[in-house]
């Protein structure tokens, strides 16, 4: 099994950190987003969206997008089962994966960051300023859902489900791009559960073969 990732992807840490827990062994090929490799031809034939991650099964089956790698992987390795079965518990990890997924990130990706600075020519202080706002507004709801789920230690219940897989990496970046996430206690204390996890820490950036030093 092959992951075609970058080190400092969001997307790609999800999946990552969704195939330590489930304890598959893969193998990652580097795709280095911040100079277009994933725009070559080679890889639109893997990816025709040219976004990382992609997954590449035993079989040869290509799978972009992550959530859709995730559900792939919780169908065919179903043995740590990171979305739980019954409700209430699978819903709320479902509102927070998607609040995340669908409301800060696509927001505060390289292409929309990008396209702010080359197209809209903003400022440097500009663009933080959106990536500020942004995780804002879309973390305010995040600890919301989480003190109505009663969180723990992790996300809902009480081992890491999706909601983790997708709340850490959101959260790496946010500290990254140097934003006040002092409102945000309950969701600082699932990041630093996480943290100390083995699974989590080998699929950090900083532990990634592919990693830039800039």
């Amino acid at each position: 099994m092959k992951l075609y990732s970058f080190f400092n992807s969001s997307a790609s840490y999800r999946v990552r950190i969704a195939l330590a827990l489930k304890g598959i062994a893969y193998q990652t090929v580097g795709v280095n987003i911040r100079v277009g490799q994933q725009n070559e031809c080679a890889y639109r034939q893997i990816n025709p969206a040219g976004l990382v991650p992609t997954l590449v099964t035993d079989e040869g089956e290509s799978l972009g997008q992550s959530l859709a790698i995730i559900d792939w992987l919780d169908r065919h390795f179903p043995q740590v089962p990171l979305l739980p079965v019954g409700d209430p518990a699978r819903s709320k990890v479902l509102e927070i994966v998607y609040a995340i997924t669908c409301d800060i990130h696509p927001l505060n990706n390289v292409r929309v960051l990008r396209y702010l600075t080359d197209e809209l020519k903003v400022s440097e202080e500009e663009k933080k300023r959106w990536y500020a706002h942004w995780i804002q507004q879309g973390l305010r709801a995040v600890e919301e859902l989480l003190s109505q789920s009663q969180s723990g230690a992790f996300c809902v219940g009480n081992c890491p489900t999706l909601a983790d897989c997708c709340l850490i990496p959101q959260w790496a970046n946010a500290q990254r791009m140097g934003c006040d996430l002092r409102q945000y206690p309950r969701c600082r204390a699932v990041y630093e559960a996480c943290s100390h996890l083995p699974e989590f820490i080998v699929a950090a950036p900083e532990n990634q073969r592919d990693k830039i030093c800039a």
